[in-house]
């Protein structure tokens, strides 16, 4: 199996051509690029977009959603819910932190029955978390998506917290491995000043997370078989842009190790 490990470049704008898509689309020909999905938005488009996806203005956010969505949301997507009652079938699995900042659909311009979704505390990956690990399984051996993303994001409480040293109760077990990743990275989280290393933890997050996604047996063999991509992103709440993350090329003996390792049959 040719390798799938993202190239050496830290990040960069997803906007742009990605070296990423251009690797992985040797192994994929018949799959979307995940960069196809971010298109700029015209005039018209944004037009379209307030008036189908903001609620007005109200102290009872809730109330007020519920109203729109009967009244102005919910008939602007008519055509699409009548596909959509029939099944999904969407390209992208996210795995995403639950900060309120980062709406994966909104984020990419994409649609209702694009993305299945997996968010959760500064979108740590667990090798036991039988949540994330349900979603995956299903994403990949049922719904056959074509990517899967891991999207950490700026401004991250979980991260920051990993970067303290208070007690956090039941948070403190979930946050061990971004714990684990900041050990093992001291040296470089101490020479950057406070959001620059909540910045840099949250992409060692982001890189620890598809390493571990990718020693799942049905992700590496939907890898091998159809050429499943996994990509990494940063999110910046301050900007609302996205950016890859790429750790380095893995060498034929790491890709070696992990098959006979992980995949099973």
């Amino acid at each position: 199996m040719a390798s799938m490990q993202l190239p050496k470049s830290l990040l960069r704008p997803i906007l742009s051509e990605s070296i990423v898509s251009r690797h992985l689309q040797r192994h994929s020909c018949h799959h979307t690029p995940l960069s196809t999905f971010i298109k700029p938005t015209t005039h018209r488009q944004t037009q379209t977009n307030n008036m189908s996806t903001t609620p007005p203005k109200s102290t009872d956010k809730l109330q007020s959603g519920l109203e729109y969505n009967k009244s102005h949301w919910a008939p602007s997507y008519a055509e699409k819910f009548a596909s959509l009652g029939n099944g999904q079938q969407p390209q992208i699995l996210w795995i995403g932190c639950s900060d309120s900042r980062c709406p994966e659909t909104t984020i990419l311009g994409l649609n209702p029955g694009d993305v299945f979704v997996h968010r959760n505390i500064a979108n740590i990956i667990h090798e036991g978390d039988l949540s994330s690990s349900c979603v995956i399984d299903f994403a990949v051996g049922a719904l056959k998506v074509q990517q899967i993303v891991i999207c950490g994001h700026t401004s991250c409480g979980g991260v920051n917290a990993a970067l303290g040293d208070s007690k956090l109760g039941v948070l403190d077990t979930w946050l061990l491995p971004l714990r684990k990743l900041r050990a093992q990275n001291l040296g470089t989280l101490e020479k950057l000043d406070k959001k620059s290393a909540v910045s840099k933890l949250a992409e060692l997050n982001v890189l620890d997370g598809m390493a571990k996604i990718k020693e799942k047996s049905v992700v590496l063999e939907a890898m091998e078989q159809r050429g499943l991509k996994v990509s990494g992103l940063v999110y910046d709440v301050a900007t609302g842009l996205l950016r890859t993350v790429d750790g380095d090329e893995e060498s034929q003996e790491e890709i070696k190790a992990r098959l006979t390792a992980f995949k099973t049959a």
